[in-house]
């Protein structure tokens, strides 16, 4: 038994379950008191770090724990960055990223070069390192874009892509001038670099994605889903190290990897966040903290003089080139806030270039005392700089952010269309997570279209079965959905008939987009089975019927087949736009197989888009040959087989043997049958044409509710028996 007696209380604390008990009280109270005086909330960090650490109250040690979880966490500030950013929009604004990068690393260098050379008197060797840290920046408010919703605007795509650049530049710069102090800059060098580096990017970006779509197709536990991706970050971390560059590459490349592999809705995404969000990311706040000695300011002139020019310099530098990035490329004014807030925080690479070259012995005084690449007071004026540029970015990116979200909410009420309603039908609860993760998927990010989900439970007291069977799934439905911070709309159905259920609710809310499981004994026989066949004749919405083979992250392409006329539908631009919506959410490019005049729509339909998917476009027109398509098909594609309602324009007599084919050539592939929304006058004159087909399916619900009926009534006088 431990009496209080027997504890240590003596500064700095020492006992680990004290130590870290009040870092928690820290990260949790910090940010809330200061929120009070609309202070960012990592601010409130950072000055928390300062008052307990060594130079103020000391009553924590910046010991190896500490700079443990700080390194941890600002790892994955920048994983977060490669896993958030959008990757699309990354590749198409890569001219402006390499704009952005090379303007926001030469203005510092140049300038703060000239200041140290003529103002702070170093020499010339000095000046290019000390400038070089003016370079480089940290995404410590990174956190604040992406709590607010904005981490995928182009302003932030365009700084993080510049972080790298700059971050790569300055710590070659760092490795070339510690190796001419030591003579170590030869050809060997160069080689070695050069080698080391190719070997890395060539096993983060094509090595690292076969484990990982190996490993998220055979395990889908949730927790040794996190603890994989933790680890695929910090080994392409150690690599990066290993290579001779820095950590953060790795950490960001291994986000930029892993971008295919996690849906931005999903609950491994959502875990992601919050524990980066709620542990490590605040620890390296509260490090970064640490590190800052207002008694440096009152060791004379020398040290407030090399301040305010480090001070000074380092951020000019940064919001002129900030200001020359929107100006070129015509950003609104609150992105290149946005830009000026991320670029302008220093931290991590800024305070490891001074350390090396503080650590770096150029020669000794008469006296024997050494002198130093970058002396103290450059030390201390880095710190001041780290301090006053990271409140800065924290102002500027939270204030920025507010106003870009602002703008987006303004323009997703301008887009949205109310009259948008999706619908996932739960049929077989083992089907229930991927079934609302691909009704989630058909939502577009900026418009309001409800996702509503249906159980449909036989119209019988004395069912239990299928009460609880229905009951587990609908909660099952919205457990999932809420993991992805989604809201389904929850539906239950009584009623005997199964087809008759999901018209009615169709009918009832309006529902344009319905989402059905491919039923689980299908064969060529009986594919859709009488229920689907039933939904198709005697309603026009879009229907889509899914059968999934493998997990939808672990696909590479959407290998798109059109029926001919199908661009004369009208519902071809509906299922278009949906398509698109999925694809850019699993990035997934696109592979059309169509007839000629329905491409060029396709083309033109996919130029027009706001972000265009990255597409090929190839003819087919002979639906006789439909087993070409099994020789385009790879494992890992996602087949869409664009269909069509009996007696319509774009139905073709070949979509007869569609069964046939998918339920014995296809087998090893997900996919997708969409049957393209019609018009009501052109249902109804189908349901005439086809008025025989009607009756019977009509007749069939019947029979299948008299059947059951017959049933229970059976069960009931054996009970009484």
């Amino acid at each position: 038994m431990i009496l209080l007696t027997d504890l240590d209380f003596s500064l700095p604390l020492t006992n680990p379950v004290i130590i870290f008990s009040l870092v928690l009280f820290i990260i949790l109270f910090a940010p809330i008191l200061l929120k009070k005086i609309k202070v960012p909330h990592i601010i409130g960090l950072i000055i928390a770090g300062v008052i307990v650490g060594p130079y103020a109250l000391n009553l924590l040690r910046r010991d190896s724990s500490i700079v443990l979880f700080a390194t941890v966490g600002l790892l994955y500030i920048m994983f977060l960055a490669g896993l958030e950013i959008d990757i699309s929009e990354f590749k198409k604004n890569r001219r402006k990223i390499i704009f952005f990068g090379l303007i926001t690393f030469t203005l510092p260098l140049i300038f703060g070069t000239l200041a140290s050379y003529y103002i702070l008197g170093y020499g010339w060797l000095s000046s290019v390192l000390l400038a070089s840290m003016f370079s480089t920046h940290t995404l410590v408010s990174y956190p604040i874009a992406s709590k607010y919703g904005v981490s995928r605007n182009r302003a932030v795509a365009l700084t993080v892509g510049g972080t790298m650049i700059t971050d790569i530049l300055a710590l070659l710069i760092l490795a070339v001038i510690a190796g001419m102090t030591k003579g170590e800059v030869t050809s060997t060098f160069w080689f070695t670099l050069g080698i080391s580096t190719i070997v890395f990017v060539g096993i983060v970006f094509f090595i690292f994605p076969i484990i990982i779509r190996w490993f998220f197709k055979n395990y889908e536990d949730s927790i040794s889903q996190y603890i994989f991706v933790l680890a695929i970050v910090f080994l392409a971390s150690f690599l990066a190290e290993a290579a001779g560059i820095e950590a953060i590459i790795g950490a960001f490349f291994a986000g930029l990897v892993l971008n295919n592999f996690i849906p931005h809705s999903s609950p491994l995404m959502n875990r992601i966040n919050f524990v980066g969000n709620a542990l490590f990311i605040p620890f390296f706040l509260i490090g970064v903290g640490m590190l800052v000695n207002f008694n440096v300011l009152f060791h004379g002139w020398g040290a407030l003089r090399v301040a305010g020019v480090i001070v000074a310099v380092a951020i000019t530098t940064k919001f002129a080139a900030a200001w020359i990035t929107e100006k070129s490329f015509k950003l609104l004014p609150e992105e290149g806030r946005m830009i000026f807030g991320l670029s302008t925080s220093h931290a991590a690479a800024t305070l490891a270039i001074i350390l090396v070259g503080y650590n770096i012995i150029i020669g000794e005084t008469p006296g024997g005392e050494p002198i130093r690449l970058l002396d103290e007071d450059i030390l201390n004026g880095t710190i001041v700089l780290i301090l006053v540029s990271c409140a800065i970015s924290s102002f500027v990116v939270e204030k920025a952010s507010g106003k870009l979200a602002l703008k987006e909410e303004e323009e997703e009420e301008k887009l949205a269309e109310t009259d948008e309603k999706i619908l996932i039908t739960l049929a077989y609860p083992d089907t229930v997570t991927e079934m609302v993760d691909f009704g989630l998927m058909m939502k577009p990010k900026k418009n309001n279209v409800p996702v509503y989900a249906l159980t449909i439970i036989s119209d019988d007291s004395n069912d239990e079965t299928s009460q609880a069977t229905g009951k587990k799934m609908m909660q099952q439905a919205l457990n999932h959905a809420a993991a992805t911070e989604n809201t389904l709309i929850p539906l239950t159905r009584y009623d005997f008939s199964i087809s008759n259920a999901i018209i009615y609710t169709i009918k009832e809310q309006n529902i344009t987009d319905v989402l059905i499981g491919l039923h689980k004994n299908a064969n060529q026989k009986d594919f859709l089975g009488p229920i689907t066949e039933s939904i198709l004749s005697r309603t026009g919405e879009t229907m889509f019927i899914y059968k999934n083979v493998q997990p939808f992250n672990t696909l590479k392409r959407m290998v798109v087949v059109v029926t001919p006329d199908a661009e004369k539908e009208p519902g071809f631009n509906h299922w278009f736009s949906r398509i698109c919506t999925i694809a850019k959410t699993g990035d997934l490019s696109f592979h059309f197989f169509a007839r000629e005049d329905a491409l060029v729509e396709l083309k033109n339909l996919n130029s027009q888009s706001a972000s265009p998917v990255t597409a090929t476009y190839n003819q087919f027109s002979n639906w006789e040959d439909f087993l070409i398509l099994a020789r385009e098909l790879k494992p890992n594609d996602f087949f869409v087989i664009v269909s069509s309602r009996k007696g319509h324009i774009s139905y073709d007599q070949n979509l007869e043997r569609l069964p046939y084919y998918l339920s014995k050539y296809f087998i090893h592939n997900s996919y997708i049958i969409i049957y393209p929304k019609q018009t009501e006058s052109e249902t109804v004159l189908n349901e005439k044409d086809n008025s025989e087909n009607f009756l019977l399916d009509a007749l069939a619900d019947k029979v299948q509710a008299v059947n059951k009926a017959g049933g229970y009534i059976s069960k009931m006088f054996k009970k009484k028996k």
